[in-house]
Order: C-alpha cells, then structure tokens, then sequence
C-alpha cells in the first residue's frame, strides 16, 4: 500500500492530509490504516486524517474526517482551513475567491484573508443542557454545544485546575454515546480567554477549532452580550479568533500551514 500525503497544521492541531481525487483510497481508509498514519512513533503523527475528495460540480470538494482512532468525525474547524490551504497551493482552488467545502456537517464557506489566515463559516452553535465534568478530583458545572460535533464548556478559575489530561474527564448528565469533546476555558479579560480541550478520539490536542466556537457562544451567553461580537481564543498552538455574527453564525479565523509531503508505504 502506498500513496501520497501532505502534513499540515492549524495552531499545532496536525493532519495527515490524503489526496484521493480518484475515490481509489477508499478501501485504503479502515481504521486500522488511520491509526497507522497518526502513530506519533511508528507512523506520519497527526490529531487525525483529512482525505480530500471531489464531490460534485456544484461544490466539487468533499473533506473526509477521521480522528486518530480510525472514528469518523462530523467536523473539524483547523482542518478545514488546512483543507482548504491544501486546494489553494495545489492549484486546485483560486484563493482569491471564496470556497464552499462539502462536510458531514452541511457546506462550510471558507475565505482566504489578506492576511494570510483562513476564515471558515461555521455555523450556528447550539447551546444545549447542563452536565457535570469531573478532573482532577474536581467536579465543574458544564454546558453542552453541538457546532456539528458535541462539546462541553466547562469554565475554571484557572487552567492550572484541570492538571494533566491523559484520559477522557469523566461526565455525566448529558448522553454522548459517539463521545464528546470537552473544553475547560479560563477568562483572561474583556474578549480574551484561553482554553485546553481533551478531544473525542485523540486526547488533549494542541487546539480545536470547533472547540473554540463552542466556547465563543458558551461565553457569549454568559456575558449577555448581543452579537456581532468577537472572541479571542489562545490555545496551546497559537491564537484563534471566533467572532459571532448578527445571525449567530460563528465565524473561525486562524492559520492554516502545510509544512511537509512525501510517500507513505506501508
């Protein structure tokens, strides 16, 4: 089995990116193969497997996400974004127009910044019930927000209170039966605030982009404040920034960087 992979980031959440613009890696993606590809010691390393696909001619890219574990997943904020940067320095895709990227959670439109950082449309997220997190021998009160994938924000004085995150918190009074990602958020002033995120599949990563939409709308509730209004997101890997648009779509803007090609054999 061999074919070719690119190695890309967003704020340090890693992907092996799959070019399948023939629909021959299919059979290629059991989950024992993903794993393979994201072993940090024996495979490429990465939080999970982005494989891109043509999809139709009306939104002709489909983006194919598995977590590290091999398990599917709706979707993904940064990879996304170095999905789409990707197709951009491919030649795939004219950056300077917008982008519609096909997920299992509906259409995403990406822009290409002045900046260079890429902008996703993701949304609306859905504020949910109340559960209860426990790390550390901690227990902390949690809201549940589905951004296309479910989440749980739990707010803490400070990030030092969540101490290592191994293995999954243990949660309970909302039903998960595919797993969630949980975020701990600690408020650094104004729209500033700083996160860590155990993710279903992988563990704690470097950053999460949906993670961060679902924090944004978790604050912005407790804030009550109206939107438009924006968020800064410092994560482990860098910045992101959420901003919440007057018809409640979370907009997630950050880098996106491919940082390496080759050959996988296996």
């Amino acid at each position: 089995m061999s074919f070719p992979f690119v190695k890309g980031h967003g704020t340090h959440n890693d992907f092996v990116v799959l070019p399948d613009l023939d629909g021959s890696l299919h059979g290629a993606l059991e989950s024992e193969v993903v794993i393979a590809l994201c072993d940090r010691r024996g495979g490429i390393g990465a939080d999970g497997v982005l494989r891109v696909m043509r999809s139709g001619p009306e939104v002709p890219w489909f983006m194919d996400y598995r977590n590290a574990d091999g398990s599917v997943s709706q979707m993904c904020g940064n990879g996304v974004r170095v999905f789409a940067r990707y197709l951009a320095e491919a030649g795939l895709v004219d950056p300077a127009k917008p982008l519609e990227v096909d997920t299992r959670d509906g259409l995403k439109q990406v822009t290409f910044c002045d900046d260079g950082e890429i902008s996703v449309d993701m949304g609306v997220p859905s504020l949910g019930g109340a559960g209860v997190v426990s790390v550390s021998s901690r227990a902390f009160e949690a809201v549940s927000v589905d951004v296309g994938n479910p989440h749980l924000v739990v707010t803490v004085d400070s990030l030092d209170q969540v101490g290592e995150l191994h293995d999954s918190p243990f949660f309970c009074g909302v039903e998960f039966p595919d797993g969630v990602n949980i975020e701990f958020v600690e408020r650094r002033g104004g729209g500033h605030v700083a996160m860590r995120v155990f993710e279903r599949g992988v563990g704690e990563t470097s950053s999460c982009g949906t993670g961060a939409c679902a924090v944004a709308a978790v604050m912005a509730e407790g804030d009550g404040h109206a939107a438009p209004l924006s968020y800064t997101i410092e994560v482990p890997g860098g910045v992101l920034t959420v901003s919440l648009e007057a018809d409640q779509h979370a907009h997630l803007k950050g880098p996106a960087l491919l940082v390496a090609e080759g050959t996988w054999t296996a």
